[in-house]
């Protein structure tokens, strides 16, 4: 079965995918944000997360062969020794208090030339909080809120002063 086998194919073959996601995750490491096409975007964000993951639990592994172990499988997948070297070193620090949601996907409106979905993507600054998602329970607990807020007297006696406006309008013309 296929079940979770499904990923970007970006129209290149599986040995060009990959060293293209670990060239773009590389340059992604050393300059914290990189303009690409938004299918490729979104294919290397979840690449690269986990490969800031591999560093953060290296950082918390306490036996040094478990460290290794965790910069070897990332090296396998960036390829790239001073783009993993910074991540493990430094850069794994900004993402210790994140629990995942380390990039950030801006889309940036089509390229003049072919007319591709350009995007730009970025490292999330450690203290940056995001967007709160509204829980729905919240939605709806506004929507009734704002719904009882208008009494109907108020509806009422704004119709009124309407109403009798226009009856004063006809009798003007006829003098």
């Amino acid at each position: 079965m296929r079940h979770q086998n499904h990923h970007a194919s970006l129209g290149v073959t599986r040995e060009h995918r990959k060293s293209m996601m670990s060239n773009m995750a590389a340059s992604l490491i050393t300059h914290g944000r990189i303009k690409t096409t938004l299918a490729k975007a979104k294919a290397l964000r979840p690449f690269v997360e986990r490969v800031i993951t591999k560093a953060k639990q290296a950082a918390a592994k306490t036996e040094k062969k478990d460290a290794i172990h965790l910069r070897r499988l990332a090296m396998a997948d960036v390829r790239n020794e001073d783009a993993v070297t910074l991540l493990f070193n430094e850069k794994y620090k900004e993402f210790i208090n994140r629990t995942g949601g380390y990039t950030r996907i801006y889309k940036l409106g089509a390229r003049l030339g072919d007319s591709a979905e350009m995007a730009l993507i970025e490292f999330v600054k450690a203290d940056d909080v995001g967007y709160a998602k509204k829980s729905k329970a919240k939605k709806v607990k506004a929507k009734k809120t704002a719904k009882t807020e208008a009494p109907p007297e108020e509806t009422a006696s704004a119709e009124a002063p309407a109403a009798e406006a226009a009856p004063a309008a006809e009798a003007e013309p006829q003098a």
